[in-house]
């Protein structure tokens, strides 16, 4: 991408979208289009057509979705379908009809079947039966790749997707009931350790493995696919599997997890582990062989990504 073409990345406020805005603004990228939800509802085809026609942006990211932790998608399964199969239609179809030059799409791991053979490839999906606390959310994805492969295959566009493990890191969601694991601990701990209470309540066995990606880690990955040569990214995917895996390659337990994080937060109580709520998936680790073969790998450790985290809570 040349410095003065023009890139919209939608969902700019959000955990991936702000630090890919960063990594732009980093590089030097000054012809950034971003709109807020009240400027633009991404689930209203003719606003979104007006949009793309008025901007004809060269680039897209997408990277607006209707997220959400366990509690989230059990309480709204409709809004997840929906609003996520909405925004995805209206963004990749309004592209194409602009004729951008590429467009990439962030997806999720969750599209990989619930009982999936560990670490996760690629070729996985579509193989078995979904996650059932997730599988309105997995399916809207699912429904992304396939917009862009179908409209590649139909019509010769270049457009890609990228699956990121769990994310954390700046502007991540810290509402109390409806953000992922790192930061409704990370908010619990913070508030346990100002009021000195004697012990802290972990959603689930804290069995549960997890793969957590710093998301300035993510933003780089997405830049990295975004701007691979065509040949590179054809030679390493397929037509009818042409997502990428974004993560570590590296797992913990929620456990292990949740006690580096107690070291971070500075809280000297205990641990507690609520049996009674859902652990979600025993193990959720993918394969990135894919990307690496290709040339990136991540950087950021957990630990040293959760003080990141931590010190941007502090100071918001």
């Amino acid at each position: 991408m040349n410095l003065n073409d023009k890139i919209y990345i939608a969902g700019h406020r959000g955990l991936v979208g702000s630090a890919i805005v960063r990594q732009l603004e980093d590089r030097g990228f000054t012809n950034l289009l971003m709109r807020t939800h009240k400027e633009l509802d991404l689930c209203n085809q003719a606003e979104v057509k007006d949009f793309f026609t008025q901007e004809s942006p060269d680039y897209v990211i997408l990277a607006a979705a209707k997220v959400g932790g366990i509690h989230a998608n059990n309480t709204y399964p409709a809004d997840f379908i929906y609003q996520n199969i909405m925004i995805e239609g209206n963004v990749i179809n309004s592209a194409f009809e602009s004729k951008v030059k590429r467009l990439l799409f962030l997806g999720s791991t969750c599209i990989y079947p619930k009982a999936v053979e560990q670490p996760m490839r690629e070729d996985a999906l579509l193989t078995d039966v979904l996650e059932p606390t997730n599988e309105p959310y997995a399916l809207a994805k699912i429904a992304g790749i396939k917009l862009c492969e179908s409209y590649n295959r139909q019509y010769g566009t270049d457009f890609r997707s990228v699956m990121p493990t769990n994310l954390y890191g700046i502007n991540d969601n810290f509402h109390q009931e409806n953000s992922h694991v790192i930061p409704a601990l990370m908010q619990r701990l913070h508030q346990a350790k100002i009021d000195n209470d004697p012990d802290v309540v972990v959603w689930g066995t804290g069995n549960a493995m997890r793969e957590f990606l710093y998301v300035d880690d993510m933003a780089q990955a997405s830049l990295f696919v975004l701007e691979l040569d065509e040949q590179i990214y054809n030679a390493n995917t397929q037509p009818m599997q042409s997502h990428i895996n974004v993560g570590t390659g590296k797992d913990v337990t929620i456990r292990e997890m949740a006690e580096i994080m107690k070291e971070v937060v500075g809280y000297e109580g205990k641990l507690t582990f609520d049996t009674t709520k859902l652990d979600g998936p025993p193990r959720k680790l993918i394969d990135v062989t894919r990307l690496e073969d290709m040339g990136w790998g991540y950087s950021v450790n957990l630990k040293d990504g959760l003080k990141k985290t931590y010190d941007w809570y502090l100071n918001k």
